[in-house]
């Protein structure tokens, strides 16, 4: 931290030994000339601003930004020392281009250089003169330099005196359209309009035919207008497919010129470079040495100093002719930095200061080439749309890296707004290699590992340049691009991980997009409290507990004369038949009831698993929350939760201290009883589960799973030695109840008594509490025969919401045990008090009411196993997908899948597993031995591999095999997908959705519908209607050519879009009338907005 304080704060250690050295310098050579750079302003943004910023700090040179209003967010303005904003109120290009703020910034912090990058003002003679005036250094040419080659005329005029052939032009800016008739009929078509004050393709237009002449000069006098702050155009002849190749020039203040090489510059598009090699392929050597031979001497003649390009066109014989001297740091300058090993930015620092190229050891014959250098430009934009601009948020960014390869950037991150203010270079990748092919290859491998997702790219269209025959072997011209039209073959991006999130943000955004197959509405009636006594409510078990502690509370159970019943109307009953959708406000309502006439029951099971999950989701509500309030009303029935072992209530394994720290806020908030299970009843996450619950304070219920039929001698994977050893074990263990967990209402009467009989003689001290589903409809029989063995609890729910995937009816185990050792002691006409609030209760959730779909339980739920609320479920998503018809085929098929995997316990979440595998089989219709011969090409679901990998236990009897050792457990390409958190509401009316993908966070922005209708917002243009004009990128309107009324021609210019500094016209589809116009001058549009209607 010491060292990086001194750094910012003053010298620095770099800047020390510089300063030494300098010293030692001064005391040789000029010392009169020589001003040293403490501070630099970039005058810029983006990735040339970083790049000026790193080579200042690699000197020791402290550094300043500046940014627009726009620019807030840029990461340039991050890599400065210090940042100020410039421009306030302007456009954002015009921001950029305020001269007088921005040497008031400079003068206001000490600054004692301006860099100018390239573009904006970079080659504008009034800002190096501004700079000078001001007493500030400008990092480039002299002023009168920067005028003289800035203006394509005089330095056409100068090129001429110093013997470089130069392309037939005007000999001064042209005035009007008029002079620019009269040179196209000297010399003929095509002709190019250029900027007179300005590069980089801005206010560059070629015209072929007459007609193109005037719209174009328009375009090109408001691009250089709009670019560089000067109109001015000049004339010249069009060269047909000539090679651009620029010399990279280097002098000082002493009259040394040196060049460094050549760059080969053809690969464009609308008059920008796309890929740049140094040095150029295939260039005859004599070629090459008159090429950096007039380069030099024009430089020379003019004084030149600091770092500059002299561009030339060579045409198919060989002659080459001067076009432009850009007067500033090129964009692919790095090309030649990595061909030379010469730091250009550090030259021009030093060069700024004072000191020769002698002195910087840079003489023209130590110069040498190494090597191929290939740059390649990155940019925001379509290639399979004429390379329209693409603006929006960067959701993914991965780079290409590794050997032979440099990035310059400055917006290419996760999170980057791309907006349509500005270039739209993204990134500029540079790869070095021994030659040409060398350096294709790297190019192309890091291309391949790019991955940016959010905003279009040109990188296919970069990947096919790069492996084009032509280009690999051969030479190109600026006309390769629009000769090989199999370059827009592009290969479609996979962006697979990145649609699922989509996917599932619009379903976290905006729910499901599969239809619900419920019609019905809920109910306007409300429930009626039945009435209760005045006073406090009689005393229950929960005060026994609270009294004598959990070993005080088993023994009670134990003790008790008659069957203890335990309510699963608040939890496991509406989980099975309503989707756990019932409001805390409802339970609330009817609670201070159940705590005046049920304190003899032996718990409420109330809150865990399922309550979590739908509570914060769909409620909205504080599971927490429903616990203290739910207490608050009753407190004198023991409370009672499912734990899933080292699941807790969710659905993976958590850390141990995690499961522990929950049971003791559980506890704190009211809870009492702990049902612990496990999915696969194995054993050490369940005795984690019951460690928690014990080291809390609670009571620990130990719930053995179970499945199978232990009265048939058939079946004897879960035999009745299987679960009595398993018994053995969590006796063992401390469980002061011990419970059978038969989930998906598998016990007969005959296995009722066997199992309860056996495990009342193995433990007859220990109370039995014994949990089913009514399914088959045969749950009070079971239950019945299960107390008659020995269970001291059953469960049941309330009449009302009894029977099919719920538990069995708490009238009907009431009046079946009334006048019996079994009596419960519950008045059967409170029964149906209770039952009549929670039959109209049931009402107010008819949408998620599982009779709509399922109109009674089935006995087939003895051969298919599954569980009571997977049942229901599995019922719904049938219908919800039109396949209610084919249900028995998916019972079938869970049949099957359990058999695949071994047989196993099925709760959740193993019996999540084999219901997976049970879709999985049904979609791609696959019997079991067709799984089972495929097994190692299937890509099963990832819960099916991660079950077979381990990841929730070992299953009783091991995993299946063959079919284990078969399945590949890695598979290509694995999506690890996990929904994190779901961001408000924006002013374009989305939502931010975060989710954890393999590790690293994302997060996509999802349009939410629901708020959007209450949103206004630009109408879009509707493709099936012809007529309608939409704008083909988004960007600002310029100019509308037309009004309603008005006759439009086929092709016919209707207005003009300005983005990223590059103008487009949009013209008319069809010949008609103007019937509507949605835009006006200035509008900001997005990609398809309504422009305006035509009618024909």
């Amino acid at each position: 931290m010491l060292s990086y304080a001194v750094i910012r704060g003053g010298l620095g250690l770099l800047a020390v030994k510089r300063a030494c050295a300098l010293s030692r310098l001064a005391h040789t050579s000029r010392q009169s000339e020589y001003r040293p750079i403490k501070k630099v302003m970039v005058a810029n943004r983006g990735e040339i601003a970083i790049r000026v910023f790193r080579a200042c700090t690699e000197l020791g040179i402290r550094t300043v930004a500046v940014y627009s209003e726009q620019d807030t967010g840029q990461m340039h303005r991050q890599k400065a020392d210090e940042a100020y904003l410039i421009g306030k109120g302007l456009p954002p290009v015009a921001a950029y281009l305020d001269i007088p703020d921005i040497i008031k910034v400079a003068k206001e912090n000490g600054v004692d250089a301006i860099h100018p990058g390239y573009g904006f003002l970079s080659e504008r003679s009034d800002f190096a003169q501004a700079c000078a005036d001001a007493g500030v250094m400008f990092i480039g040419p002299s002023p009168e330099t920067v005028r003289k080659m800035g203006d394509k005329v005089e330095a056409r005029s100068l090129a001429i005196s110093a013997g470089v052939p130069v392309v037939p032009g005007t000999d001064a800016p042209i005035a009007s359209l008029h002079e620019a008739q009269a040179f196209a009929e000297t010399y003929g078509f095509p002709i190019i309009f250029k900027a007179a004050y300005g590069g980089g393709g801005r206010g560059m237009r070629v015209v072929r035919e007459y007609e193109e002449l005037e719209e174009n000069y328009q375009r090109a006098y408001s691009e250089a207008l709009t670019a560089f702050g000067n109109g001015s155009l000049f004339v010249e002849k069009f060269i047909e497919k000539p090679r651009h190749i620029e010399v990279q020039i280097l002098g000082d203040k002493y009259g040394n010129v040196i060049h460094l090489y050549e760059r080969d510059c053809s690969i464009q598009r609308r008059h920008q470079k796309v890929v740049e090699i140094a040095p150029a392929f295939q260039l005859d050597p004599h070629l090459r040495d008159r090429l950096h031979a007039d380069a030099v001497n024009l430089a020379r003649q003019v004084g030149y100093e600091n770092a500059g390009t002299v561009e030339f066109l060579v045409d198919k014989h060989g002659k080459h002719y001067f076009i432009e001297v850009n007067s500033r740091l090129q964009v692919e300058h790095t090309v030649t930095e990595e061909i030379t090993d010469v730091d250009l930015v550090h030259a021009q620092l030093h060069v700024c200061e004072g000191r020769s190229l002698p002195d910087l050891n840079l003489k023209q014959d130590k110069i040498r080439v190494n090597g191929c250098a290939i740059q390649c430009r990155v940019t925001t934009e379509d290639p399979a749309r004429g390379f329209q601009p693409d603006t929006g948020r960067i959701e993914v960014f991965r780079s290409g890296e590794g050997m032979g390869i440099r990035l310059d950037s400055a917006s290419a991150f996760q999170g980057a707004v791309i907006s349509p203010h500005y270039d739209s270079l993204l990134v500029k990748v540079i790869a070095s290699g021994k030659d040409l092919q060398t350096a294709s290859s790297k190019m192309s491998r890091a291309l391949a590992e790019f991955r940016v997702r959010g905003v279009k790219t040109n990188i296919p269209f970069l990947q096919n340049v790069l492996s084009n025959h032509q280009f690999l072997h051969s030479t190109v011209d600026t006309q390769f691009i629009d000769e090989n039209q199999e370059l827009f073959n592009l290969k479609p991006t996979q962006n697979r991980a990145q649609k699922l999130l989509h996917y599932l943000g619009h379903v976290m955004v905006n729910g499901p997009t599969t239809p619900i197959p419920v019609k019905a509405k809920p109910s306007s009636t409300d429930p009626v409290i039945p009435p209760i006594t005045m006073g406090d409510p009689p005393i229950g078990f929960r005060d026994v507990l609270l009294r004598d502690g959990p070993e005080g509370f088993a023994k009670a159970v134990r003790a008790h004369q008659g069957l203890l019943l335990m309510d699963t109307t608040f939890r496991d009953a509406h989980q099975s038949l309503l989707a756990t959708r019932v409001r805390t406000h409802d339970l609330k309502k009817i609670s201070p009831f159940v705590s005046h006439n049920f304190s003899n029951l032996y718990s409420l099971e109330n809150w865990g698993g399922a309550t979590f999950d739908v509570a914060m989701r769909f409620l909205s509500e504080c599971p927490w929350k429903r616990l203290q309030e739910l207490r608050a009303l009753i407190p004198n029935v023991p409370f009672q939760m499912l734990l899933r072992g080292a699941n807790a209530v969710g659905y993976t394994n958590y850390p141990d201290n995690a499961v522990f720290k929950f049971c003791e806020v559980a506890k704190e908030n009211g809870m009492d009883i702990f049902r612990v299970f496990d999915s696969l009843n194995y054993l050490p996450n369940m005795l984690l589960g019951m460690e928690a619950a014990g080291a809390a304070g609670g009571v620990v219920e130990a719930a053995i799973s179970y499945t199978g039929d232990v009265s048939d001698p058939m079946r004897q994977k879960y035999s009745l030695d299987y679960y009595l050893k398993l018994a053995d074990e969590l006796v063992k263990a401390g469980t002061h109840i011990l419970c059978i967990k038969d989930m998906a209402g598998l016990l007969k009467p005959e296995s009722s008594k066997l199992l309860i009989g056996a495990l009342r003689d193995r433990f007859p001290d220990v109370p039995i509490h014994v949990h089913t589903h009514d399914t088959a409809g045969a749950g009070v029989a079971a239950m019945l025969a299960c107390a008659g063995a020995g269970a001291d609890v059953v469960d049941v729910a309330v009449d009302s919401m009894a029977g099919m995937t719920s538990q069995p009816s708490m009238g009907a185990m009431v009046a079946c045990a009334k006048g019996t050792k079994l009596d419960t002691g519950i008045a059967l006409e409170k029964v149906f008090d209770y039952s009549e609030y929670w039959e109209v209760a049931r009402g107010l959730y008819a949408p998620f009411d599982c009779t709509a779909t399922m109109k009674s339980g089935n006995a087939d739920v003895y051969e298919n196993e599954i569980p009571g609320g997977q049942y229901t479920n599995l019922h719904f998503q049938a219908h919800s997908m039109g396949l209610g018809n084919k249900f028995k085929e998916v019972k079938k098929a869970y049949t099957e899948a359990n058999k695949l995997l071994g047989d196993l316990i099925k709760v959740t979440p193993s019996s999540k597993i084999v219901g997976d595998l049970a879709q999985f089989m049904v979609q791609n219709s696959l019997t079991r031995a067709e799984v089972e011969e495929r097994a190692d090409e299937l890509s099963f679901p990832l819960s099916v591999v991660e079950f077979l990998q381990g990841y929730i236990g070992i299953p009783h009897g091991g995993f299946p095999e063959p079919f284990r050792s078969t399945v590949e457990l890695e598979r290509g390409k694995t999506l690890h997908i996990k929904a994190l958190a779901l961001g408000d509401l924006n002013k374009a009316g989305q939502r931010e959705v975060f989710f954890e993908l393999n590790g690293q966070l994302r997060s996509v922005l999802v349009k939410d519908t629901l708020a959007m209708k209450e949103m206004k917002f630009h109408p879009k243009a509707q493709k099936s209607i012809k007529g309608q004009v939409g704008a083909p990128m988004p960007g600002k309107v310029l100019e509308v050519k037309v009004e309603v009324g008005s006759k439009v021609e086929k092709g016919q210019p209707l207005c003009v879009l300005s983005a990223m500094k590059m103008e487009t016209v949009v013209n008319s589809p069809l010949a008609g009338t103007v019937k509507a116009v949605h835009v006006t001058a200035d509008s900001s549009l997005e990609g398809d907005d309504l422009i305006l209607e035509i009618e024909e």
